[in-house]
């Protein structure tokens, strides 16, 4: 049995890695898009480094991009097989991917109207809305903790990772030669005391696990609590210097907690009076999918929910749907809160916000979460004195500022928590993925530590033979 790290090897979006068996049956987990990767980032999410047409079966752990974002084009290319993922996970994907074509599609007509003027070769989109609807066809609800049998030698279940709604963590048993192997898969893992969901949940003993690593080597200790990290910010911004507040947030998960925390300050009676915009109708629609799942709220936003019916909405709150309103924000000299995907400020309607107002130093563009170094967001928090947005130059006058313990993914403790359940000495390899080079080196230290003497740093398209 071999598995190879085709994505999220020593960085952080991309993730796919195969599992493949002796007889050839492949099991793929994930099918995510690269992103923030700079010039290297077309190429990347242009080809896989495997056949599609050789796949057998696909595992979705969560909806995010960087684990979802490439499977149209996966099915485009000849996949086939069955993608298997939670109940909610389906209800994102539908809407994501759609979604992400379209913001595709947007995109590359912008960037191709400089390219064109500059005589540079035109981009074409990863894929289009009836790829997406091909894919779809081929999803298969698996619920948490159901075992399922994919083949009579192949079975796994869910377990709950706390990152998203719906995010779980894949358990693999595979009857092979007479031998059963247990892998684990981590997906990305959440928090303990999210602000919104339940912890991670336990799971059985793996010989192998895969476990991302984002914040390796990072604690989320807040200086201060994010509701009131955010007041002073929009206090500041928009009351003091009668400037804008844009922040680039994903449309699921983020947007979400930054909605619950203003709520929070509302119901305190502490919200400024200021206009509110969500700008991007991803985000109202996983709203709205995040209301219909109540079943994932932690016992805070359960008590919540007996006082506030929607603990997502509040005074000044605004969704903004047509292009026509996006644009129409950025000539409205009014102080105002602007939250618009994506988190990375690498694509949609938040790069036109950034390219408003970036040069204002009345402003303040926050970012509220990880990005990768070489993406808009990571220039930004780099503190780059100049930046290119579409292709133009523009000096950095707005304030940045981050609230970094805004993530979805745990830190090490965390991480660490979530291997709690694990004897060490039975796992015969732990594969850091979906994590920056050097953050691994570190986690790999602290990971021999706690007794996981067998920890390897997989590279792109690596294989590696299981035992």
């Amino acid at each position: 049995m071999y598995i190879t790290f085709h994505g999220a090897a020593r960085v952080v979006t991309g993730s796919k890695h195969l599992v493949q068996l002796n007889d050839g049956t492949t099991v793929l987990l994930d099918c995510g898009m690269f992103q923030g990767m700079g010039e290297q980032t077309e190429e990347l999410n242009e080809h896989f480094g495997f056949n599609p047409k050789k796949v057998d079966h696909m595992i979705l752990s969560h909806a995010h991009i960087d684990h979802c974002g490439l499977i149209p084009r996966l099915v485009a290319e000849g996949f086939n097989g069955q993608i298997y993922c939670t109940s909610a996970t389906m209800d994102l994907v539908r809407i994501l991917l759609l979604d992400s074509a379209k913001i595709q599609e947007q995109d590359v007509a912008y960037s191709n109207k400089h390219r064109a003027r500059t005589g540079q070769p035109l981009l074409e989109a990863l894929y289009t809305d009836d790829d997406v609807t091909a894919a779809l066809h081929l999803f298969k609800i698996v619920e948490f903790n159901e075992e399922f049998a994919i083949t009579p030698r192949i079975k796994f279940k869910f377990t709950d990772a706390g990152h998203i709604l719906g995010a779980a963590a894949v358990h693999l048993e595979i009857l092979e030669d007479g031998k059963l192997t247990r892998i684990t898969f981590s997906g990305d893992v959440g928090r303990y005391g999210d602000m919104l969901l339940k912890n991670p949940q336990t799971f059985p003993q793996a010989d192998y696990i895969l476990l991302e690593s984002t914040y390796g080597d990072s604690l989320h200790k807040e200086l201060a609590p994010i509701g009131d990290a955010l007041l002073e910010i929009i206090k500041q911004t928009c009351l003091v210097q009668n400037g804008k507040v844009i922040i680039p947030a994903f449309s699921v998960g983020r947007t979400q907690e930054l909605l619950y925390a203003l709520n929070s300050l509302e119901l305190k009676g502490t919200l400024p009076d200021l206009p509110y915009y969500v700008d991007s109708p991803l985000s109202a629609k996983a709203t709205q999918v995040l209301m219909n799942h109540p079943e994932v709220y932690n016992n805070e936003v359960k008590d919540v929910l007996k006082v506030d019916v929607n603990p997502f909405a509040f005074k000044g709150l605004r969704f903004i749907e047509s292009t026509e309103e996006s644009i129409a924000l950025n000539t409205d000299p009014r102080p105002c809160v602007i939250i618009s995907s994506s988190g990375m400020a690498e694509a949609g309607r938040v790069k036109h916000h950034i390219k408003n107002n970036i040069g204002n130093a009345k402003n303040t563009i926050l970012m509220v979460g990880y990005c990768e170094p070489n993406s808009l967001g990571g220039r930004l928090i780099r503190g780059d004195h100049e930046v290119h947005i579409f292709g133009e130059p523009f000096e950095v006058k707005a304030g940045v500022q981050a609230i970094k313990s805004m993530s979805a993914h745990g830190d090490y403790e965390d991480l660490l928590h979530f291997l709690s359940c694990q004897d060490p000495a039975k796992v015969k390899q732990l594969f850091l993925v979906h994590g920056e080079y050097e953050v691994q080196q570190h986690f790999k230290k602290t990971l021999n530590d706690k007794g996981f003497m067998n920890v390897e740093i997989p590279y792109q398209h690596q294989r590696i033979e299981l035992d």
